[in-house]
């Protein structure tokens, strides 16, 4: 058994990190000591473990909870996959570190965007995600997304993103910014899937962690907007 600071060292997860992933139910302890220390022994280590790849591969912590619960779930099959988009991703690092060194060989007026063509990785995510996707919110989303049309929804998420950029030099807990986050997840249950407070608040680590969101999201409200919503949605109860 490993205590969590033990597991913190071990992992490089915060020890406020591993008690998030304990509240949501995402991680459960293997024991909680009378003195309540959280203990965590071998199989809690390898769900963790499989935590990590997939949010290295930026899977949402939601996503990851439904796919690890589900009774279905096959861990062999999930580190191939995992394994398969991890390969994918070092291909195409290794294209752009390549690109990087002919760019400086040459001088600055060596162009290629070739380096940057992620289609095979978005395609191949889509696919293994969608393998995976069997829960009710990705259902509810599928559903929904026929025949509407994406700019409309994504228009409605970005103008949440907007506003929220308009206070975020306000307490992130302060009731008018609470109300604008409310407001952003009955846009998503309304676009998207019906977003519980728990799917929220992974999404709300997604946004500032994630380059592609957080770079559209601060186009939307503004330099600082996705870490400002992150914080926001996580102070939301």
């Amino acid at each position: 058994m490993r205590t969590v600071k033990e597991v913190s060292k071990l992992t490089g997860v915060s020890v406020r990190t591993l008690h998030h992933y304990h509240a949501i139910g995402l991680l459960l302890p293997s024991q909680v000591t009378p003195a309540g220390y959280r203990l965590y022994d071998e199989q809690a280590l390898a769900r963790l473990q499989m935590i990590l790849l997939f949010r290295e591969l930026e899977f949402p912590l939601a996503q990851i909870q439904e796919i690890l619960d589900a009774p279905g779930f096959d861990r062999p099959q999930a580190l191939r996959e995992q394994i398969k988009l991890l390969e994918l991703r070092r291909e195409r690092l290794g294209r752009l570190i390549r690109l990087a060194q002919e760019t400086l060989d040459k001088g600055e007026n060596h162009m290629d965007f070739t380096a940057f063509d992620a289609k095979e990785l978005e395609a191949y995510a889509k696919e293994a995600k969608e393998r995976w996707g069997g829960t009710p919110a990705y259902q509810e989303f599928q559903e929904r997304a026929k025949g509407k049309p994406d700019f409309a929804q994504a228009s409605r998420l970005m103008d949440c993103f907007a506003q929220l950029g308009r206070v975020k030099d306000q307490d992130p807990a302060s009731p008018e910014v609470q109300k604008l986050v409310e407001a952003l997840r009955q846009t998503i249950s309304e676009n998207f899937y019906t977003c519980t407070p728990e799917i929220l608040r992974g999404l709300g680590e997604m946004y500032a962690a994630d380059p592609r969101f957080r770079e559209n999201i601060d186009r939307a409200g503004g330099p600082g907007a996705a870490e400002f919503a992150s914080r926001a949605i996580a102070a939301f109860q």
